[in-house]
């Protein structure tokens, strides 16, 4: 019986979190995104030991996110000059 409650209070809690962390209206989900975006592009998830590996990262993340603002901006620019 003790360990079946057990089970649930650990099942609630970890709905509860999962609830917390999926909210889209609070602003820690604005600021949540905006960290994983910055951690994204200047390779926060590299190993920091292998500075190939850090740095080759973060130059190709960097280069793949000014490509796509580049293709973003040029599509814009097609679209509204009529093709």
């Amino acid at each position: 019986m003790a360990e079946r409650r057990d089970d649930e209070t650990e099942s609630r809690r970890i709905l509860e979190r999962v609830a917390r962390e999926t909210a889209p209206g609070g602003a820690s989900f604005i600021v949540r995104t905006a960290k994983d975006a910055r951690d994204r592009v200047t390779a926060g998830d590299t190993d920091r030991t292998d500075p190939i590996e850090y740095w080759g990262t973060r130059i190709g993340r960097t280069l793949g996110f000014l490509i796509a603002i580049g293709l973003l901006a040029w599509l814009v620019y097609a679209a509204t000059r009529g093709g």
